[in-house]
């Protein structure tokens, strides 16, 4: 069996559908699968073809799901990019039934593939929600606003939509700590992420010991809203769970 695979990155996934499915019109779609690299262990039979990301291939395709199926296919697509978990190859099964039936592939839901990008889209979109809500921001000497946080999906672009139609004259940052990315928005221009080396990821990984009056008064604002009589933490723990704590400032000693 054929093996495409490459990096996790949007762009590196299209790639990999374009010429998975150039390799499928002359071979056969059955005899492949796509994975989404790192490839931990290898199988011993088949044949691994790494794919490069390649910008005018990554568009074509994108611009095939969006014509021949629906713009919703498209969103599915790119949340389903964003995931946690490998989907590279259920986004291809999805893709085989959607460029056959069009817009309808998106109501097969006893098809897998379809119920796996469906599912995708409900939890990126639900934790893109979640951290839009919950994040934080340290100010350094006034100028730079840093933000960390460490979601499971790839959400750092999509809660920054959020922050840059908020904060538009503001210089700010929001620093994904567990892909080592950042996001950032420089004073009244568009955002555009980058991947941090180790020297910068370890630097700007102090930001968060900074504080100023806004910290404090956050802090006191949680501490006087509570009503000691209604704690409920159980329901605490499900509005904003344990793990998304790490860097909200309240919860902080």
């Amino acid at each position: 069996m054929i093996v495409f695979t490459c990096e996790n990155d949007f762009e590196a996934i299209m790639t990999c559908i374009y010429h998975a499915w150039e390799w499928a019109i002359k071979n056969g779609h059955d005899n492949m699968r796509l994975e989404r690299e790192p490839i931990l262990q290898g199988t011993l039979f088949d044949e691994y073809i790494h794919v490069e990301a390649d910008s005018i291939k990554a568009e074509k395709v994108v611009r095939a799901i969006r014509n021949k199926i629906s713009d919703e296919s498209y969103i599915r697509v790119y949340y389903a990019c964003l995931a946690e978990e490998d989907l590279l190859d259920s986004i291809y099964r999805y893709l085989r039934i959607g460029f056959r039936v069009g817009e309808k592939v998106n109501h097969m839901l006893t098809e897998d593939s379809v119920m796996r990008l469906l599912e995708a889209r409900r939890k990126v979109g639900n934790e893109s929600h979640f951290f839009r809500e919950f994040m934080r921001f340290s100010s350094i000497d006034g100028k730079v606003y840093i933000a960390h946080f460490e979601p499971k999906c790839n959400v750092a672009h999509l809660v920054s939509r959020h922050f840059e139609d908020r904060m538009p004259s503001e210089h700010w940052m929001i620093i994904d700590d567990v892909r080592k990315i950042a996001v950032i928005h420089p004073k009244e221009e568009e955002v555009y992420i980058r991947r941090l080396t180790d020297d910068e990821f370890e630097q700007l990984n102090h930001s968060e010991e900074c504080e100023d009056e806004y910290t404090t008064l956050w802090k006191s604002f949680f501490e006087h809203i509570t009503i000691k009589e209604r704690t409920n933490y159980k329901c605490q723990r499900n509005l904003m769970p344990l793990w998304m704590r790490k860097h909200v400032v309240e919860f902080k000693e």
